[in-house]
């Protein structure tokens, strides 16, 4: 009963096979290969448009090189305070763009609105050397929280921020599970409502260590790829990156596990929901479930096998527990951890 994180679970046996079909025989290097040109078609057809393509092996890198690539060193980035690049990436965003200043912002469930991000950005003055000149806009789809952004939401942000000269940033590191549950396309959720970059990611979600950043205008990708390389995140062997986006991509198969997972965590909801002593905190709307309940509950469902991680500071004798699915996770897990929360 392991719903810890979705990165506890394993790749997925489809590209586990593409990375074993791979073969020994020579291929250009540093993304020359045959695979890269294949993934980077692939995910144009995938977002209907041309897009600027770069694959690399995790999301801290994928957000901070977007992120350094649409911001310099004296400006700044509007973050919710929960979204993982100011929590859970030591200062990467802060050391790749070589000082840039992260600006978090609090909201509800996790999300950003066009109104709570114009209130900050009027405490920066445009042209003022004391103060950081705001660049981007970063949102993260899913949220820490598992909450999503509809399309809309996303359009009323982008439009804010492109009014005020800065570019929009989406960390997708489930941006899978987000697509699953809102049922739009990617373009949708993206390009067509003004996202600017996404990091795309696929590890959490079936691969073994892949994940790109996606410009939807060429131009923005601008010194990106003299970033990578500065960085050490151009890989010589690209194409053990890309084969894994490659069979991630191929026939749906990132959306079905996407998929699999959501449906997997409304099930555990619905089935917690139940349980009197239990309360669904926010929206399941991707593969996540918070749920509040007693600590002597808590401790009784980690004794009994189950893993979670506390969420936040527990007090007054509760537990707010983070429950993630995962593509992998096994339908009897979900049903034994109901089982326990019911009848201890």
């Amino acid at each position: 009963m392991n719903f810890a994180s979705d990165n506890h679970y394993g790749a997925s046996p489809q590209i586990l096979a593409a990375l074993s079909a791979i073969g020994q025989a020579p291929q250009p290097a540093y993304g020359d290969d045959d695979v890269t040109q294949r993934v980077k078609a692939q995910l144009c057809e995938t977002f209907e448009r041309e897009v600027a393509v770069f694959p690399v092996i995790n999301g801290t890198t994928a957000n901070s090189l977007a992120l350094a690539t649409l911001v310099p060193p004296h400006g700044a980035i509007l973050c919710h305070a929960e979204a993982h690049i100011a929590v859970d990436e030591c200062g990467a965003p802060e050391f790749f763009t070589h000082g840039a200043k992260l600006v978090p912002i609090e909201g509800r469930d996790a999300k950003l609105t066009a109104k709570a991000i114009e209130q900050s950005l009027g405490h920066f003055q445009k042209g003022f050397v004391h103060h950081a000149q705001p660049m981007a806009v970063s949102l993260t789809q899913s949220t820490e929280l598992g909450t999503v952004y509809a399309p809309a939401e996303i359009a009323e942000i982008a439009a804010l921020a492109h009014s005020r000269g800065l570019k929009l940033h989406i960390d997708g590191a489930r941006f899978a599970n987000a697509l699953a549950g809102l049922g739009c396309t990617p373009a949708e959720l993206t390009w067509k409502a003004g996202v600017d970059v996404l990091s795309f990611g696929a590890t959490k979600n079936g691969a073994l260590a892949a994940e790109a950043v996606i410009f939807f205008d060429p131009k923005d990708a601008r010194d990106f790829e003299y970033r990578r390389k500065k960085s050490g995140h151009l890989l010589s062997k690209m194409r053990f990156v890309s084969v894994q986006l490659e069979a991630y991509l191929k026939d749906g198969h990132w959306l079905a596990n996407a998929r699999r997972a959501n449906l997997l965590a409304q099930r555990l909801a619905q089935g917690l929901s139940q349980v009197p002593a239990i309360e669904i905190v926010y929206p399941v709307a991707a593969n996540a479930v918070f749920a509040r309940m007693p600590a002597e509950l808590a401790v009784r469902l980690r004794n009994k096998g189950a893993h979670f991680y506390d969420w936040g500071v527990s007090g007054g004798g509760s537990t707010l527990a983070r429950l993630m699915l995962s593509f992998a996770t096994p339908d009897d897990a979900v049903a034994r951890f109901v089982e326990i929360a019911r009848t201890g």
